[in-house]
Order: structure tokens, then C-alpha cells, then sequence
């Protein structure tokens, strides 16, 4: 019997839910929280008809979203594997599918709030600029170090899918070889990067919640999901 199948003949439904009541309170605070610091002024321009805050709430409603339908697609797919015998070997393929639209989303909605935004971060333009080009280099190369190293498959949870992927070695080369969480810790620093070139108040609040909130899924669904592949955080 494969690792998979082990598990899926070991789990039960309850293990399809292992920190999801946390992840879905901890969704709830930040998202609370961080529309509370978003600022809108009265006199605010429109980007295609919708404001600065009003693109930075469905940044965070379509963030909330992705990382709901990615939490449950894994657990659905490691416990039950849905996805495997509803599609067969197009499985992958359909997840790309799901997934890729939902992670493009993610800074592109920032972006349009940036854009939209009229509220400085702060009078000092340079140093804003200086560091937001240093933390989007930074995530460039993090994100090169994912497609080239890492490999989409295993970024998109392969690991879920297929016994060969998760008998892969880990990867220590480009941002790998520095930190083995290189995809939640350097690449989201694009976020902050993104928000700092372009000066903008609700673009940052946006980076806080976006970096914040990955980590609840990296704690709440992958960490889990680890020790039942791998049989360790």
C-alpha cells in the first residue's frame, strides 16, 4: 500500500477538519482587522468604478476564499482523494485550474488598491522605493527559486496527489538553501514591496493581512497535512 492510500485508509472524516476551526477564527480577526485600518478619504478617485477600500475588501474576501477552497480541496484530496477519482488523471490539471486564478488574484487586487489610493505611507518617498525594490527583488528571486527548484507541481500540493511527488528530496538550492519556507516567507515580501513603490497606505495594510494570513494556512492546513505525509512538521 502507497503513503497515500495509507493514510486515506487510516484517517477519518473528523481529520478532514484538524485546524480549520482556527483557521476560520483567525481568518475573521485579521480580516476585521485589517478593515478597520484600511482609509478612505471622501474624495477618493475610482478605478473602474470601485475605490481604493472597496478593492482592498475584495483583496481580502478573494484571499479568505483561496485559502478556504485550498485548505478543503487538500484535505478532500490527502483523506478521501476527491479530486483523483472524480477526474482521474486530469486532477492536477483541474486544480491548476482552480488554484492559479485565485493566487494571481491576490496581488493584482492590491495592486488595483494601490492604484486607486490617494493615502501616503509616509512623506519619504526614497527610502519607500529603496525597500520596496530590495523586498520585490527579494520575492522575484524567491518565486524563480520556486518555478525553476521547487516546481509548480509540488507548489500546487503534488504532494496530495502523487506518491513520487511526495517522496521527493527537499530542495536546497537558490532561496531554498537559505530557508525551507522560502514561498510564505521571502515570496510574499512582493506584497510589501508592491505596497511601498507605490507609496500606498491601503496596499500596506493589505501586505500586513496578506503575510499574516498565509501563515494561518501554512499553521492550520499544511502543518497538519505534513505530519501525515511526511510523519513530521
Amino acid at each position: 500500500m502507497s503513503r497515500l492510500d495509507d493514510i486515506r485508509a487510516t484517517s477519518s472524516w473528523k481529520d478532514l477538519f484538524e485546524g480549520q476551526p482556527q483557521h476560520l477564527g483567525i481568518a475573521i480577526l485579521l480580516s476585521a482587522g485589517a478593515m478597520s485600518l484600511l482609509v478612505s478619504p471622501q474624495d477618493a478617485p475610482r478605478l473602474l468604478g470601485i475605490s481604493s477600500t472597496g478593492w482592498a475588501i475584495l483583496s481580502i474576501a478573494l484571499a479568505v476564499a483561496h485559502q478556504i477552497i485550498v485548505a478543503f480541496t487538500f484535505r478532500l484530496q490527502l483523506h478521501r482523494n476527491l479530486l483523483s477519482r472524480w477526474f482521474g488523471e486530469r486532477d492536477m490539471a483541474i486544480w491548476r485550474i482552480i488554484f492559479m486564478p485565485l493566487l494571481v488574484a491576490r496581488p493584482l487586487s492590491l495592486l488595483m488598491a494601490a492604484w486607486a489610493d490617494t493615502t501616503a505611507i509616509t512623506d519619504y518617498r526614497a527610502p519607500e522605493i529603496l525597500l520596496g525594490t530590495v523586498l520585490l527583488g527579494a520575492s522575484v528571486w524567491a518565486l524563480h527559486s520556486v518555478i525553476v527548484h521547487f516546481t509548480i507541481p509540488r507548489a500546487l500540493g503534488g504532494d496530495h496527489f502523487r506518491d513520487e511527488i511526495a517522496s521527493l528530496p527537499l530542495v536546497n538550492e537558490g532561496v531554498f538553501k537559505y530557508t525551507s519556507n522560502g514561498m510564505y516567507g521571502v515570496a510574499f515580501l512582493g506584497f510589501w514591496g508592491i505596497a511601498l513603490l507605490s507609496g500606498s497606505w491601503n496596499a500596506l495594510v493589505l501586505a500586513l493581512f496578506q503575510h499574516c494570513y498565509i501563515w494561518v494556512h501554512m499553521y492550520c492546513t499544511e502543518s497538519p497535512d505534513m505530519r501525515w505525509i511526511y510523519g513530521k512538521s
